[in-house]
């Protein structure tokens, strides 16, 4: 019997006592109209989390009938984001927390412990790496840019490419074809980054380049670090190009990992990653279009207008103009990446849809997310069940974790690439040969 880590005794112990066992299949908590049981109020949230033990030689994720994966590259540093260029490079970034947040709850220690042994909390490299391809020889590595601070969006607009660091939107010069940059970074719009309980910056370009759009989570579960940290935080903020200045596009998500521009309807589409510590069925993440000005709930109300009683002071005039999300992907699932796609190199049933990376769950029994799933789209909007495209990132037992997926891209072939985080690995999904 493999022995067993104190952290994963005082998980279980935890577990235990709060007695709480999800008892919903993800699946009943998918679509447009999730299932909500009532909440549940603890001391001290469940927390289970596999051991890390990564890849073993020769072995990779397992992926849908119709299918095959490929390793194109590993030995990264906790892989995050992806970019594909015009050329069909393909820029990885590889960063974690900066280390710099606040531990204000007893919750927040032990969330940190687990991911320790999880491999999820391994350091990031602050770098981004250049993939390239020539024909169809092996895929290069080149150190394409480094010391960044803790970067996870990125975006190509004209000659410019911009980076966002933990606490600011960075740009430096791009030639086509160049597989280092060298010339220093100009900073070009500060983010939110005190206490910084979310790090993650995620970032997308509008169709015509005039905007940037930056997903910042909140600086707490639910405001128990009080309102004024939460300043430009829980919302997308938008960026103009020419000048830099921003504003508040939209408020009351409590962390927007992940945004996409719908080309079929012309709007703004993110991930989110919702609220802890009322259950192992509580509260969905989700994915939904995002209306300009439009709040989303956090920190008084959750999937539209449901109350989380915790907050205080309420807020029923917030409440009444929450909107509802357009659908949920599961409760604790963590969805990191995402891709909307109107077609690819996969098969048909792949196509028009949304690609969403879960990155897993630490915090709900049975464990949740840790796979790739493509949600289909209809008139640009969601339609039908989650349909599981790649999983196997733990062992049956749920007891040890070889890798977890994050960002989401097409290649220039449109086959999908994966960053895997905790196996810092890339794979490549693509169509099974006849």
């Amino acid at each position: 019997m493999r022995k067993a880590t104190m952290l994963t005794v005082t998980c279980a112990v935890l577990l235990s006592a709060c007695g709480d066992k999800a008892s919903l299949e993800p699946v009943q908590q998918s679509g447009a109209e999730p299932s909500l049981p009532k909440a549940k109020l603890f001391l001290l949230p469940p927390i289970q989390v596999p051991d890390f033990v990564g890849w073993k030689q020769g072995a990779a994720p397992s992926v849908a009938a119709g299918l095959s994966i490929e390793k194109i590259a590993d030995g990264l540093k906790h892989p995050r984001q992806l970019l594909t260029l015009p050329n069909g490079d393909v820029l990885v970034v590889e960063a974690n927390s900066p280390g710099e947040e606040a531990v204000t709850t007893p919750k927040q220690l032990l969330a940190a412990l687990a991911k320790s042994e999880s491999g999820k909390a391994a350091k990031g490299g602050d770098r981004i790496t250049l993939l390239r391809r020539s024909g169809s020889g092996p895929w290069e590595k080149h150190v394409f840019l480094e010391n960044l601070h803790s970067p996870f969006g990125v975006q190509l607009i004209g000659d410019s490419l911009y980076v966002a660091n933990t606490d600011a939107i960075v740009r430096f010069p791009y030639e086509k074809g160049q597989t280092r940059i060298t010339a220093p970074g100009v900073e070009f719009a500060d983010l939110p980054s005190t206490i910084n309980h979310h790090w993650t910056k995620a970032l997308e370009a509008n169709p015509d380049g005039t905007k940037l759009y930056v997903g910042v989570g909140s600086n707490s579960n639910v405001t128990e670090n009080g309102l004024e940290v939460e300043y430009r935080r829980a919302a997308v903020l938008e960026v103009d190009v020419a000048t830099g200045g921003s504003r508040i596009y939209a408020s009351g998500i409590r962390n927007p990992t992940g945004l996409q521009w719908n080309p079929s309807t012309n709007t703004l589409w993110a991930i989110a990653n919702e609220r802890d510590e009322i259950g192992g069925d509580l509260v969905p993440d989700y994915m939904t279009s995002v209306t300009e000005g439009g709040f989303y709930g956090w920190p008084y109300s959750y999937y539209g207008q449901h109350v989380d009683t915790r907050v205080t002071p309420q807020r029923p005039d917030l409440v009444r103009k929450a909107i509802r999300p357009d659908y949920a992907l599961g409760s604790h699932v963590a969805a990191l990446g995402f891709l909307l796609t109107r077609q690819n190199a996969l098969p048909a049933q792949f196509q028009e849809g949304a690609f969403v990376s879960e990155h897993g769950s630490w915090n709900r029994s049975p464990l949740s997310g840790y796979e790739v799933v493509f949600v289909p789209f209809r008139d640009g909007k969601p339609a039908g069940k989650p349909q599981t495209v790649v999983t196997g990132f733990h062992s049956s037992d749920e007891s040890e974790l070889y890798g977890a997926p994050v960002g989401v891209v097409l290649d220039k072939d449109g086959a999908l690439l994966v960053a895997d985080d905790v196996g810092n690995t890339v794979w490549r999904v693509s169509a099974a040969a006849p």
